[in-house]
């Protein structure tokens, strides 16, 4: 059951990713600087690759999320939920902030992909602790 929990915490999270970058495209785009076609679409357009390599990474946290979980015996769903609010915005959130901040990118960056850290934790946290 664990590794079916792991698979389908990191599904949820990387829809939810889909959904929220979708929406913030355009910000996003202009803070990471993305160099952009005529047409307004990223040049060169998206290699399928770094999807694959995105959801390696979802399928990482929640992996690493799943055992912590385990060994704090966090097993209920508004546990998870809080826990996985937590390691967002508490873990993942800063380390974003701090690499933006020495990139020097702009705060709505932090903001964006901070966000959806947070969102995609706690929907991970749900996910481990209801299956």
């Amino acid at each position: 059951m664990g590794l079916l929990s792991v698979l389908l915490a990191a599904i949820a999270a990387f829809a939810a990713g889909a959904v929220w970058y979708m929406s913030l495209a355009k910000p996003w785009m202009k803070d990471v600087r993305m160099p952009l076609g005529a047409d307004g679409k990223p040049e060169g357009g998206q290699d399928p690759k770094v999807m694959v390599f995105g959801f390696v990474m979802h399928l990482l946290v929640a992996g690493m999320m799943r055992h912590v979980f385990s060994l704090a015996g966090i097993d209920t769903a508004g546990a998870g939920l809080v826990a996985g609010l937590g390691v967002g915005l508490f873990f993942i959130t800063p380390w974003i902030a701090l690499n933006n901040a020495y990139a020097m990118r702009p705060r709505r960056l932090t903001l964006i992909d901070g966000g959806y850290a947070t969102l995609a934790c706690a929907i991970m946290g749900l996910v481990l602790t209801v299956l």
